[in-house]
């Protein structure tokens, strides 16, 4: 599979796809605080804590992230500072309308950044 066709299906994974967190793989929503470099984000999640999360290499050149955006994380064992990796990149109204009408989405505090 070429790049350019990589880079299509990822997009089109990305914009059309609805996801759910699966509490069994202990994955959250959470909002993008800053990029800190590297393919590496500080994200907040519900509970108010702050921590570095990874971007993997089927995003990067592909998507890119902003203030305020979601992502769906999942947590990683290897490393100190790095806790959990991006495995969706929630960014559509549709994407977060879904999430809100199966009662997980914790809208409390992400008004925090988005304006």
């Amino acid at each position: 599979m070429s790049a350019a066709t990589k880079r299509k299906y990822v997009a089109q994974e990305f914009l059309e796809g609805c996801v759910l967190p699966d509490p069994d793989r202990q994955q959250e929503i959470v909002q993008i605080v800053a990029p800190r470099g590297n393919n590496l984000h500080e994200v907040l999640n519900g509970e108010g804590i702050t921590y570095l999360v990874s971007m993997p290499p089927k995003f990067r050149k592909t998507v890119w992230i902003k203030r305020g955006d979601y992502v769906l994380v999942e947590p990683i064992t290897e490393g100190d500072r790095v806790k959990a990796e991006i495995t969706h990149i929630l960014r559509t109204k549709d994407q977060i309308a879904h999430i809100k009408a199966e009662g997980k989405w914790l809208g409390f505090l992400f008004v925090l950044f988005c304006s």
